[in-house]
């Protein structure tokens, strides 16, 4: 079955937390503090693989998870970290977190972390200090990211076959790129996009047969929208036009206005007008009657082609792969002058804000936020390492200008501290 959209829960793995231990050994009662740090949690990674060619397999399983880290141990020994977990996606996956973009996979750009394994925390061996010899502070291990994400798959191809049902969209495709599609003499023969490699004058190009448009299909009336966001990523249309139609410039006008309707661009991208089935219309005259109409309608050149009879599609082919490489140049061309934004994380200042609510405040910022996650909440050590922290960072001093007493509560991160 083929999937172009699907819903899924992606955690990555917790992190270990720190280990809290004192070395025990013959004739050395003090061998001080020797807990090891947690392991991180393992990354959850997309990865395009060309052995992936819809979303289906995520329709049965809908949640995906990373191995936790380990907890650290004694003798300062660090805990295993979890491996990545890397998952594998068809050519063209968009992930989503919410409305948000989170990861465009192509073979530009075939593999992203989509959700961060937590951090592992410190055993006490880590908190050792001139004034601190016997520290019994250990840090718990982050939660991994949660990610409940949207997966919408858009075929990724240099050129898209488009036009109504039984236009000769998979005929054409068939003929040119040695793809099998299912083909009939009936609508919606096609009720999957097919993908081919076409191979001419030494170079290769992609072709996408996309399933057949009717009237409505931007509201999704029919196969609908469901695949019109495959035209999205391609860089060459061609529309192929039934010659044998009774209307066919009703028809050529009737999938421009879908393609408009859809989004505004589609019908701007590059685009070749065939027509198709030539082979059984014998009337020169009527053919020639169909030229000027679509001449009048706007076309500027129509190609005349009948896949089962091979004519016209050395012509045809030409132009397509004309129109294939000047749109693979722009695309080049474009990668070459974005803009590259680089962020030294290390570099950011500790950013964080206080929000006042009639239960007390809630601190917001991602470092603090961070610490509290890995705070031993049911520890007094642990409790009062998060008020130094808070005292350390200015939020305390902010905190007394907005009202801070005490018994006030302060929130983070799903977390509560009453202030003393």
């Amino acid at each position: 079955m083929f999937a172009d959209t699907a819903k899924v829960i992606i955690q990555a793995g917790k992190g270990g937390d720190g280990r809290l231990s004192f070395r025990r050994e013959k004739y050395r009662a003090m061998g001080g503090p020797d807990g090891g740090d947690g392991g991180n949690g393992g990354d959850v990674i997309f990865e395009v693989s060309h052995n992936v060619s819809a979303l289906s397999a995520f329709r049965r399983k809908q949640r995906i998870e990373a191995p936790a880290g380990q907890v650290g141990g004694a003798n300062r020994r660090h805990g295993k970290a979890g491996e990545p977990l890397v998952v594998p996606v068809p050519d063209g996956t968009q992930v989503y977190d919410g409305e948000r973009l989170i990861a465009d996979l192509t073979a530009q750009n075939p593999r992203a972390v989509i959700a961060k394994g937590g951090r592992g925390g410190f055993g006490n061996a880590h908190f050792v200090s001139s004034v601190r010899q016997a520290p019994r502070i250990v840090e718990k291990g982050e939660p991994g990211q949660i990610v409940e994400a949207m997966l919408e798959l858009k075929l990724v191809a240099d050129v898209g076959l488009i036009g109504l049902p039984n236009a000769g969209k998979s005929t054409l495709l068939s003929v040119t790129t040695g793809a099998r599609p299912e083909i009939g003499n009936y609508a919606f023969t096609t009720i999957t996009p097919n993908l081919g490699v076409a191979s001419w004058r030494s170079q290769n190009f992609t072709v996408a047969d996309i399933p057949g448009l009717i009237e409505g299909a931007h509201k999704g009336k029919g196969l609908g929208d469901e695949f019109l966001r495959h035209i999205e990523r391609t860089a060459v249309l061609v529309h192929l036009i039934d010659a044998t139609s009774e209307d066919v410039v009703a028809d050529y006008k009737l999938i421009q206005r879908e393609l408009s309707e859809y989004q505004a661009d589609l019908a701007h991208k590059p685009q070749l007008v065939v027509l198709s089935k030539i082979d059984t219309m014998v009337e020169p005259d009527q053919l020639k009657k169909v030229h000027v109409a679509l001449k009048k309608a706007g076309v500027k050149q129509v190609y005349e082609v009948s896949s089962t009879a091979r004519i016209g599609l050395d012509e045809l082919l030409d132009a397509v792969l004309k129109l294939v490489v000047e749109a693979r140049m722009l695309r080049d061309q474009e990668a070459a002058d974005a803009p590259k934004v680089i962020i030294d994380e290390s570099s950011q200042p500790d950013l964080w804000s206080i929000e006042t609510t009639k239960d007390g405040f809630i601190i917001h910022g991602d470092k603090l936020e961070r610490f509290a996650r890995r705070t031993t909440w049911d520890s007094d050590i642990g409790v009062a390492r998060m008020r130094d922290i808070l005292v350390r960072q200015g939020v305390v001093k902010e905190l007394e200008k907005q009202g801070l007493k005490e018994g006030s509560v302060i929130h983070i991160a799903d977390h509560q501290l009453t202030w003393e």
